[in-house]
């Protein structure tokens, strides 16, 4: 057993010096008086050693060492979660039944269902008695999840900065509130996250509008402050077939259908994520500029900002 002491104060006279260590367990070392050689004796409660020396020169001396037990701390930081410019980001690792795939959890359960009730039916699996109810059950459950599967559309990731979350529930507004918490859970029969915004702002097929096919597509948000401390939602658009005119144009439409109490704010993605990678379990994210990857022939110059800047201010 290996214990770190520390001798806490001297011995004098008939003095106990006392030494604390890691575990509770009494030791005393004394000097017997019948024999010069060291001695181990143990007991319920104390183990006793002797030996000569200056420090046990006084017969009516003894060392008495306590050891103090500790639980061992086996709290794991929490995971600091920063940016190459120092910004401070929250993971998000919340868990809630909005990200939580139900295509997924039906389609597993039918098919576990369906295995096990064919199973249980030709007698390879216990439970033949089961088998009929496992059956009439898990067919629908499996037809459901496929279904689900197959109209699901999956949440996009969301970039949350500290600061703007402390400004999220005082500054936001309702409807800012509202688009960042139906884009980030699953969906079901939808083409694509806010389609029926993007069809009225772009006014698909319409004079003047945009065919559907080139639609901007949404990839991530993103919750910042502005320089001037507003709450911000970054919407970031990927539309290979748009230029920066086609979204400028429309920049009113985007305050009106996202408003009231919100400014719209058009730009290209002048940073992006290049990569992520974690660290003693600290995530840091890399960003470069979007002009060096497309030189660097590493990326595409088709990803545009749709920035919602509430108007509110604490």
């Amino acid at each position: 057993m290996e214990a770190s002491a520390a001798i806490a104060s001297s011995m004098a006279g008939g003095n106990a010096t006392t030494i604390l260590c890691s575990h509770r367990l009494s030791l005393s070392l004394k000097r017997p008086s019948s024999s010069s050689s060291a001695s181990f004796r143990p007991s319920p409660s104390t183990t006793t050693f002797a030996s000569h020396g200056p420090l046990l020169s006084n017969p009516n001396s003894h060392l008495r060492l306590k050891f103090i037990s500790r639980a061992a701390d086996s709290t794991q930081p929490t995971p600091a979660t920063t940016t190459a410019d120092g910004k401070s980001i929250i993971p998000d690792d919340e868990f809630s039944l909005a990200k939580v795939s139900f295509g997924v959890i039906g389609l597993g359960l039918g098919v576990s269902l369906l295995s096990y009730g064919f199973g249980a039916y030709f007698n390879i699996l216990p439970g033949s008695e089961w088998s009929a109810i496992m059956l009439t059950y898990g067919f629908p459950l499996a037809i459901i999840g496929m279904a689900l599967k197959y109209a699901e559309l999956k949440p996009v990731p969301c970039l949350t900065y500290a600061d703007a979350q402390m400004l999220r529930e005082t500054c936001a507004t309702p409807i800012l509130k509202q688009v960042r918490n139906d884009v980030i859970r699953y969906r079901y029969g939808d083409e694509q996250h806010l389609d029926e915004a993007l069809k009225r702002i772009f006014q698909y097929g319409q004079g003047g509008g945009i065919p559907r096919r080139s639609a901007p597509i949404l990839q991530r948000i993103r919750e910042e402050v502005t320089e001037d401390g507003k709450y911000c939602l970054v919407l970031v658009f990927e539309a290979k077939a748009l230029q920066l005119s086609d979204f400028e144009k429309r920049q009113a439409k985007f305050t009106s259908f996202f408003g009231p109490g919100i400014t719209a704010e058009i730009g290209k993605s002048y940073l992006l994520i290049s990569s992520i990678y974690k660290t003693a379990k600290i995530t840091r994210f890399l960003w470069t500029k979007l002009d060096d990857i497309v030189a660097a022939g590493k990326g595409k110059n088709d990803i545009y900002e749709v920035r919602l800047v509430s108007n509110t201010t604490l």
